[in-house]
């Protein structure tokens, strides 16, 4: 549809040509989809639907930050019982501990995350006991 409006032509009238005419080419035939329903078409209207389906095809995530901070201590606690050495327990703690004391200092958005600093030294003695 690259051709301008004539003028004295309404615009449905020249808008049902152009589909009528493409039709005829064969231009809406074997369309992906075609025959398919339209995917959630049940759904509640969303102004924000293109973000939800760019994120579901490029299989993205967003958590509100306080839960990703809930996530970031769950994933350092399986960090610690995969360390190699006393000292990369001791980093993984201040890295979270910095984390969850500046998350204390200014709560983030979102629900609130109830966590509290790691116990470095607890830590290191539940590493050591794992170890044989």
């Amino acid at each position: 549809m690259t051709e301008r409006k004539p003028p004295g032509i309404t615009f449905e009238t020249w808008a049902d040509r152009q589909i009528r005419e493409a039709e005829e080419r064969g231009e809406f035939a074997d369309l992906p989809g075609a025959g398919k329903p339209l995917p959630d078409e049940r759904a509640p209207y969303d102004e924000q639907w293109w973000v939800a389906r760019k994120m579901r095809d490029e299989q993205l995530a967003y958590l509100p930050p306080s839960l990703a901070l809930r996530k970031e201590a769950d994933e350092a606690r399986e960090a610690l019982t995969r360390a190699r050495s006393e000292s990369e327990v001791r980093r993984i703690v201040t890295a979270i501990n910095e984390k969850i004391r500046e998350a204390i200092r200014h709560p983030p958005q979102g629900p609130p995350h109830r966590l509290v600093p790691f116990d470095e030294e607890r830590a290191v003695r539940e590493w050591r006991d794992a170890r044989p």
